[in-house]
């Protein structure tokens, strides 16, 4: 099959399945990269807990921050649905820094990711990425704001209200009602930039070996592995990545290391046409469109 007719057939199939998706994935080693709307902006979610441990990992590295220093964490008390580790509990905990940085990048805790924050604030963050020469990527605000959705204020039987909000209320220049659809208001970055990102944690670039290597060593112990890992992960491959869901976005950058030694960068976005909370079909079309194009890019 053609490049061309790749890329429609894969278009139609996202349609068909109530997704608009926006990918890339590019050969580490060579350069080459197959992609839908690569540089569309959308609201990152928790894909933004990447550059907060890049910028963490590097501020340890140069002794601004010390990661064995123990941190007192109020609990996130948070009920509904979701959210994970620190933002789950009920009562304060005692926790080192470096192990924060382990369940804000490896669970996806809103909670422990806060404190990183607190410690390295957004404006430092997108200043340390701005430092590696890493453009396209906005860190505005932190993970409380992702805490308080039109989800949190539905009860869990009308979920599917809020999702048909955040299908319904943006605007053609992607604006939103919903503050975090709000691509002027949120943390953004689209697969291009964040396949940039991928791709200076992977080769060598201006950032430091050791916090490179530190924050692969992160994305590899990922314990989200339910959206693109099934299609990327074998006996004759690694799969490292960072998952990012808010009310009808799902989205999941990682690279693909296979035994001959090739590598491939992956950056998936997606939105969702569906009102609806749950829907393991769009996370397995996620995959079997990331991996066609993986496949395809292979073999050129």
């Amino acid at each position: 099959m053609s490049t061309e007719a790749l890329l429609s057939d894969l278009r139609r199939e996202l349609h068909d399945g109530g997704l608009h998706g926006c990918l890339l994935v590019r050969d580490l080693h060579t350069g080459e990269e197959l992609g839908i709307e690569p540089d569309t902006q959308l609201p990152a979610a928790s894909l933004v807990k990447v550059p907060l441990a890049l910028a963490t990992a590097e501020r340890i590295r140069r002794g601004e921050l010390d990661g064995a220093a123990v941190l007192d964490v109020r609990p996130g008390r948070i009920t509904t649905p979701g959210p994970t580790g620190l933002s789950r509990f009920r009562h304060p905990a005692r926790i080192a820094l470096d192990d924060l940085l382990y369940l804000s990048t490896c669970v996806s805790d809103g909670t422990a990711a806060d404190v990183l924050f607190d410690l390295t604030p957004p404006a430092r963050v997108a200043e340390i990425l701005h430092r590696f020469g890493l453009r396209g990527i906005t860190v505005r605000h932190s993970m409380r704001e992702l805490s308080d959705t039109p989800v949190e204020r539905f009860d869990a039987t009308e979920a599917h209200l809020a999702h048909a909000l955040a299908i319904d209320a943006g605007t053609s220049g992607r604006g939103h009602r919903v503050p975090q659809l709000d691509t002027t208001r949120a943390n953004t970055g689209s697969p291009r930039a964040y396949v940039d990102l991928l791709q200076a944690l992977w080769t060598p670039s201006a950032i430091h070996p050791e916090v490179a290597e530190r924050v692969r060593g992160l994305m590899a112990h990922t314990v989200l592995r339910h959206r693109l890992a099934p299609d990327f992960s074998s006996d004759a491959t690694s799969w490292s990545s960072k998952t990012g869901t808010l009310l009808n976005l799902r989205h999941e950058v990682g690279v693909v290391e296979h035994s001959d030694g090739q590598a491939f960068a992956v950056a998936v976005f997606t939105e969702s046409l569906v009102p609806a909370s749950t829907q393991p079909g769009a996370e397995a079309l996620m995959a079997q469109v990331a991996r066609r194009l993986r496949d395809h890019l292979r073999q050129l």
